[in-house]
């Protein structure tokens, strides 16, 4: 309320092209669009090779997180998400996932993670991260906060829909318990989906009108295409496909090109993801830290 959420700052002065958006299409679903790209697979496995050879364990999805990350300290338009037709500048960079709590048992349940990174994070804090969350779902001797919360509600009925549509309320004028927006994994500024882990194709992700989550990654299973090399060959390659789901209205078109340019960029050379970089940006009044995992 009055410019305030738990989770951004309003921003007021913007383009009036991308002011007026959210008076045209006021859902996300309205302004989801879809893109795809194909990483290579091969650059990044002979970085995750090399880095195995030098007693640091990197997998392919860390790398796409921490190219965000870098990402988001160069581009904070990015960040940004919209409520009640206004713009917000989030005060935290965050990735939400779902893990499975056994990933020996693809009957196991799911469980989901939200981490905040620093955008001066390298490679290597962000992998820290990532693993002392993941470590803390499946080893929890509870269900994680989001199963409970889900249990809780189902277990009367009607209360789900009476529930959902209270926070809905709330959220319109920034009243949502700030407790409440910290542990759900729909308020993060991406949310990753790996189905390559279990085999299946990328996917081209909807954008959920709960929450204030902008930008889905879906990751797919490693594919082979043909390309011509420079000269004049053809050879087969792999890729790694991903699939890009958007929220238009957040920033312009230039602002996203310039982002998913360093994404591509930073996924092609992870290695210039291991040093902090050398300037962060943040959106005026909205500048935050997040301490560094300490190792045990």
């Amino acid at each position: 309320m009055f410019g305030h959420r738990p989770d951004g700052r309003r921003v007021k002065k913007l383009d009036p092209i991308v002011q007026i958006t959210p008076y045209l299409m006021p859902m996300r679903c309205d302004a989801q669009v879809f893109l795809e790209h194909k990483a290579d697979y091969e650059k990044m496995s002979r970085y995750i090779v090399r880095k195995s050879q030098e007693g640091e364990k990197i997998t392919f999805m860390q790398i796409l997180i921490a190219a965000y990350v870098r990402a988001v300290s160069r581009h904070p338009e990015v960040n940004r998400f919209i409520f009640n037709k206004q713009y917000f500048s989030r005060n935290n960079c965050s990735v939400s996932y779902t893990v499975l709590k056994n990933p020996q048992d693809t009957d196991s349940n799911e469980d989901t993670v939200r981490i905040l990174f620093d955008l001066t994070d390298t490679i290597f804090d962000v992998r820290d991260r990532m693993n002392d969350a993941v470590e803390k779902a499946r080893t929890a001797e509870t269900d994680g906060f989001v199963i409970k919360l889900c249990s809780g509600v189902l277990a009367v009925p009607g209360l789900a829909t009476l529930i959902v549509g209270l926070v809905r309320l709330l959220d319109r004028y920034g009243l949502a318990p700030a407790a409440l927006i910290r542990e759900l994994p729909l308020y993060s500024g991406l949310y990753v989906t790996n189905n390559g882990s279990i085999g299946l194709h990328h996917p081209l992700h909807h954008i959920y009108n709960f929450g204030n989550v902008s930008l889905f990654f879906g990751m797919g299973s490693i594919l082979k295409e043909a390309v011509v090399t420079s000269d004049g060959n053809a050879r087969m390659r792999r890729v790694l496909p991903i699939g890009i789901t958007a929220d238009e209205r957040v920033c312009s078109g230039a602002h996203y090109a310039a982002f998913f340019f360093d994404v591509i960029h930073l996924m092609d050379h992870p290695e210039e993801l291991e040093t902090p970089p050398e300037k962060v940006r943040f959106d005026p009044g909205v500048e935050y830290h997040v301490p560094k995992v300490q190792k045990q």
